[in-house]
């Protein structure tokens, strides 16, 4: 049986910080599918007991971006992959803090000051309205081994090209009706 609260406490805390990854999921207001990502790297940060911001680097897609706009609704998943088993899940009310946002830059210093902000799509405020822990026995064991280089060789290699900014946002724009026109049987290019 889960266990709920209204807020993370300190073991809560603790749990997150120890994991090496998580994972988002968001819906859209209407119809359409629901997006879940894995998320790995430095890229999380507890604000307090009921806020967390993440860090976003581009990608494939952006669909929780997009999901957020329309409806503001996300949750966040850890599972333990160790000895000790664990899954903790937060729902919440998220927003997209842009680049174009005024506290972007300010954010981005205060907690993720390690990242570059070109290197950045965006930053993601999660407010914490429920966290919930199961028992992750279904959960396998597995070791962590590293972080995967090529994001971070894919982004310095865009940067050094003077292209990454046009890829975020051809890519945040495009994607989502590129996905629409195709769910609904029309050719994209």
């Amino acid at each position: 049986m889960g266990k709920f609260s209204n807020r993370l406490s300190e073991a809560h805390q603790q749990f997150i910080e120890e994991q090496k990854m998580f994972f988002v999921a968001t819906a859209p207001a209407g119809e359409g599918r629901i997006n879940v990502s894995p998320k790995g790297y430095d890229t999380l940060r507890i604000a307090s007991g009921s806020k967390l911001l993440y860090a976003d680097y581009a990608g494939s897609g952006n669909e929780t971006a997009n999901h957020l706009a329309e409806r503001n609704q996300i949750t966040l998943m850890w599972n333990s992959f160790g000895e000790n088993p664990l899954i903790l899940r937060i729902y919440g009310s998220g927003r997209v803090i842009s680049k174009a946002d005024a506290a972007f830059e300010t954010v981005r210093a205060a907690y993720f000051p390690h990242i570059d902000s070109r290197r950045l799509r965006q930053l993601f405020e999660i407010e914490i309205e429920l966290v919930q822990t199961s028992c992750g026995y279904g959960v396998p064991i597995m070791e962590f081994k590293e972080d995967r280089p090529r994001m971070g060789e894919w982004t310095d290699n865009q940067l050094h090209a003077d292209k990454l900014e046009s890829y975020i946002a051809r890519n945040s724009d495009s994607l989502p009706a590129k996905i629409r026109k195709l769910m609904s049987g029309e050719e994209v290019s």
